[in-house]
């Protein structure tokens, strides 16, 4: 929107809410005189500089400072109802020096003695509560809470990559404590946020519930649906696994991360045109690097150094009926490239 359409509407919604405007002339206020309070929605194209909002009176943009008030509204998501307190600046534009909407407060309490680092991007299915959060390391369900820090970030905006310094809560989430734009290494899955201990798949292991043989003994872990199992979905017996893990509310100990013995990545081209989709049962000399299928026409060998995608099913059992997308590669195998369960 140009300036003066901005000017014009800027003027209009004072009107209508009973505000003595002065002459254009002295238009020009600090920055925390507020003019105006406007409600709206947010809109797809709002960046972590410029809100743009849909309001009954029509399309603003609203300029974001470093001085915007984040404690009420941290993440800018389309569709988002808010009200935002507005003030014109030097430059002819509204800026926004509050912005506040109705967030859910979590009564979870924090430890906040062992934090994990992650950096990677906001996803889509992210709410006012909850960050959808993509890493290298797989996806990431962190909670947004009132008390999380923007640290040299005005808002969260889709698509956009972060740095988050996080820790177990109490409700078993990881909970956002720092959010920073600032690029970093990601951390490895080996911190001090979760033990780890390694051994091999035990034979009565299901989708739900991990039994791992180790130098202890056996030791049983819940899989929820939260875990990354990117870098260890084959829970065939007797296959090496270490995993990372926290013991929940409910006493029983959950794993948060699963890693398996898997080879690193060829560099290998996909043909998109000989894909094919093809049902089976996940036989037990499946491992991370390969799968093999059971189907009605017989064995087949998949490579598994290609999936983007685990739908309905976070891990992969011995006997488990699945459907594989599946494109041939320039090796001449066939790789597995999306696993549905069945």
């Amino acid at each position: 929107m140009k300036k003066c359409g901005i000017a014009k509407l800027c003027l209009t919604i004072c009107l209508m809410l009973g505000l003595i405007i002065t002459p254009v002339n002295r238009l020009e206020v600090h920055a925390d005189e507020i003019i105006a309070t406007v409600y709206g929605t947010i809109l797809s194209g709002t960046t972590s500089e410029l809100l743009r909002l849909s309001t009954k009176q029509g399309n603003m943009e609203i300029k974001l400072d470093s001085t915007t008030d984040t404690s009420a509204c941290k993440i800018l998501l389309p569709g988002k109802k808010i009200s935002v307190s507005v003030s014109r600046g030097s430059d002819a534009y509204l800026h926004a020096v509050k912005i506040t909407t109705d967030a859910p407060v979590s009564n979870a309490s924090i430890d906040s003695s062992t934090t994990v680092t992650v950096t990677g991007t906001i996803g889509d299915k992210t709410t006012d509560e909850l960050i959808y959060f993509k890493t290298k390391q797989g996806n990431m369900e962190i909670k947004l809470d009132t008390t999380t820090s923007l640290n040299g970030v005005s808002f969260l905006v889709l698509g956009e990559t972060y740095q988050i310094t996080c820790a177990r809560g109490s409700d078993a989430y990881m909970h956002a404590i720092t959010i920073s734009d600032t690029s970093a290494t990601t951390n490895s899955p080996n911190n001090s946020a979760y033990m780890s201990v390694s051994g091999t798949v035990g034979s009565n292991t299901k989708d739900n519930l991990l039994y791992l043989s180790t130098k202890e003994g056996e030791m049983q872990f819940v899989i929820d649906y939260n875990a990354d199992t990117s870098k260890g979905m084959v829970l065939t017996p007797g296959r090496k696994l270490t995993v990372y893990f926290y013991r929940g509310t409910d006493a029983y100990l959950h794993a948060t991360i699963l890693t398996g013995e898997k080879n690193d990545p060829s560099s290998v081209t996909m043909d998109s045109s000989s894909a094919v989709t093809v049902t089976g049962t996940v036989e037990s000399r499946s491992d991370e690097n390969m799968l093999y299928l059971n189907t009605p026409q017989g064995s087949m060998e998949l490579k598994l150094d290609a999936v983007k995608n685990l739908n309905n099913c976070k891990v992969l059992i011995s006997g488990k009926k699945i459907s594989v997308n599946c494109m041939r590669g320039s090796d001449a195998y066939l790789h597995a490239i999306d696993i549905t369960g069945v």
